[in-house]
């Protein structure tokens, strides 16, 4: 017989006190225009599988490509600390 075991400390193992610092915060805020690029190319992507992608579909998925690009272009500047 198995027995079934609580899961307190898996739940419990994030409690209140355990919030992400500021430098984390931090962090999630520099990458979150990258985080949205990628999930609009998903979103764009997720439309034309089960379909025969249109012409607005192509320019979509275009577009959000070119936004995820420029997202990372921005990340690895800011990263350098400005232009190079």
């Amino acid at each position: 017989m198995d027995h079934i075991v609580t899961v307190q400390d898996a739940v419990t193992a994030f409690a209140d006190f355990m919030e992400p610092s500021d430098a984390e915060l931090d962090a999630i805020e520099l990458e979150m225009p990258v985080i949205l690029a990628g999930v609009e190319l998903l979103d764009a992507q997720i439309i034309t599988m089960d379909r025969t992608p249109t012409e607005l579909d192509t320019r979509r998925i275009r577009r959000a490509r070119r936004r995820l690009l420029a997202a990372l272009a921005n990340q690895a500047t800011d990263a350098r600390g400005g232009a190079a």
